[in-house]
């Protein structure tokens, strides 16, 4: 392994044999990394983290410390990184807390720019997208294949739906169906992220079913338990529209209107 002669590596810590550790890195006691990982100068991994294979750490961001949260009192929780994630300047990912599911969790092949924060008991699936200062308080879910803009701050114990996209400086204070675009403070929808399913190879006719779906959950006048009714109707037509049905189903504090 290629550890900096001025990082601070505690023994205890499990390093693969081809991680990379720059300059002045603090790497803690209770500290997993993964094959292929590289961790830049500077950067502080804490706490009971775990990182997968490939990730790259980039300088002075913290990971692993313990949550900011008035309740914590100091129970092994843990932060549990996937693969292949790039995780820019200055990000900061908590722990999370026994009153949630006591982890934190990253998934794979996320693109997570400077200044971002992850508070406790986030739970980030694969391949989204978090553009420079996006803030997540505690408790938060985001899906799949999520693009938040930059600014982008979202309430505690929201969910953000797979496949859906915030404007910059939005301000999330409820659930973001899947495939949904929001902007706004507070943020509000603006149609499917159309551009980006087809980046993603859905065909048309599965982006019609989709834009059909938005309609009948936002511009029909349905009443919610009615539009619920209606898209597990869609659903058996375009399938794809069945991940709205499912994530209605499992809203608490109501959707983006």
């Amino acid at each position: 392994m290629k550890i900096h002669a001025t990082a601070i590596v505690d023994p205890h810590a499990r390093i693969a044999p081809d991680a990379e550790i720059g300059p002045f890195a603090v790497i803690g006691a209770d500290v997993e990394i993964g094959p292929g990982c590289w961790v830049g100068p500077h950067a502080v991994i804490t706490g009971h983290t775990r990182l997968g294979a490939n990730n790259r750490v980039y300088q002075f961001a913290s990971l692993g410390e313990a949550p900011q949260d008035k309740k914590y009192g100091g129970e092994p929780t843990r932060l549990e990184i996937g693969n292949n994630n790039t995780i820019r300047e200055f990000c900061t990912f908590n722990c999370g807390t026994v009153q949630d599911a006591g982890v934190t969790r990253i998934g794979s092949d996320n693109w997570i720019m400077a200044y971002v924060h992850l508070a406790h008991d986030c739970q980030i699936g694969d391949h989204t997208i978090f553009a420079n200062n996006a803030q997540l308080a505690g408790h938060v879910h985001v899906g799949d294949y999520a693009i938040l803009g930059g600014f982008t701050a979202v309430h505690q114990f929201c969910h953000i739906g797979a496949h859906s996209i915030s404007g910059i400086s939005s301000v999330v204070l409820q659930d973001v169906p899947p495939y949904v675009t929001i902007s706004g403070n507070p943020a509000k929808p603006y149609g499917i992220n159309a551009e980006g399913l087809k980046r993603r190879g859905f065909d048309p006719a599965t982006i019609i079913g989709l834009k059909r779906a938005y309609k009948t959950l936002y511009r029909s006048g349905l009443t919610l338990d009615q539009a619920k009714s209606e898209l597990a109707r869609q659903a058996s037509q375009c399938p794809e529209a069945q991940a709205l049905v499912d994530f209605l189903a499992g809203s608490v504090r109501g959707i983006v209107r």
